[in-house]
């Protein structure tokens, strides 16, 4: 681990001669976040390998050198998209990051989704549309008391309405065209989302643990994706990216 720290920060050093940017990415805050840490060795994709230093207590450890490589070149091309004005949609559905994955969007200005992945989501986006038009129009005529002429009973079934649409369309409430990027927290979870912006021809970033084969995305990442710490680490280097280019 020693070694593998030393070569990042040499690698950094010679970026920083050059001018390039490394976006404070930093082997110690990784390692101490649990990027390294893969699943079993016994649960491990073949295409994974070239990723891999060695095992610890039966686990799959993740060579952090590369996964600083695939992160610079992943913030590296969302810098490039949000300058040009296109829209990356953030999808992160686990249980243990979904408010994780809210905050950094709403922080970022950027579309997501953290509950239910929704088929047709890229591939029917007419028809999402559709629903998000109807919920936002539902809430205006709320917001408008127009909702009062009805009776208590239908006043409760139009705001569990609502709710549910707002638990479904909540984090693309704004989106008004299929995003150009996806960044993807979980491939094995949530792999109908890259199904579907693969049909599209949209670009897939992605965070590849042990178990998942990094192919699936374009801007593979290699790291654990388990840990809210090591997830965090990732968005919050994300929301610092976005941030320079909106300034």
């Amino acid at each position: 681990m020693i070694e593998e720290i030393k070569k990042i920060k040499e690698k950094r050093e010679k970026e920083e001669k050059r001018g390039e940017e490394n976006f404070g990415i930093n082997a110690e805050e990784m390692a101490r976040a649990g990027l390294n840490f893969g699943h079993r060795a016994s649960n491990i994709h073949p295409k994974m390998k070239p990723y891999i230093v060695g095992i610890k207590n039966t686990v799959n450890i993740i060579d952090l050198e590369k996964t600083a490589e695939g992160l610079k070149q992943a913030l590296r091309f969302i810098q490039k998209i949000i300058f040009e004005k296109k829209v990356l949609l953030l999808v992160g559905t686990k249980i243990q990051i979904k408010d994780l994955v809210k905050n950094i969007a709403d922080d970022c200005g950027l579309p997501y989704v953290n509950e239910r992945w929704l088929g047709g989501t890229i591939t029917n986006f007419g028809t999402i549309k559709k629903r998000i038009d109807y919920f936002k129009d539902l809430e205006v005529k709320k917001e408008k008391g127009e909702l009062e002429k009805y009776t208590k009973k239908e006043r409760a079934g139009i705001d569990k309405e609502l709710r549910d649409l707002g638990v479904k369309f909540g984090g693309i409430r704004n989106l008004e065209k299929i995003p150009e990027a996806i960044f993807v927290l979980d491939i094995k979870k949530d792999d109908l989302a890259i199904r579907e912006a693969k049909r599209k021809g949209i670009v897939v970033i992605a965070i590849a643990d042990t178990n998942v084969d990094p192919t699936l995305a374009d801007f593979p990442i290699p790291a654990n994706d388990d840990a809210i710490s090591s997830v965090k680490y990732i968005l919050d280097k994300v929301a610092e990216a976005v941030k320079k280019v909106k300034k």
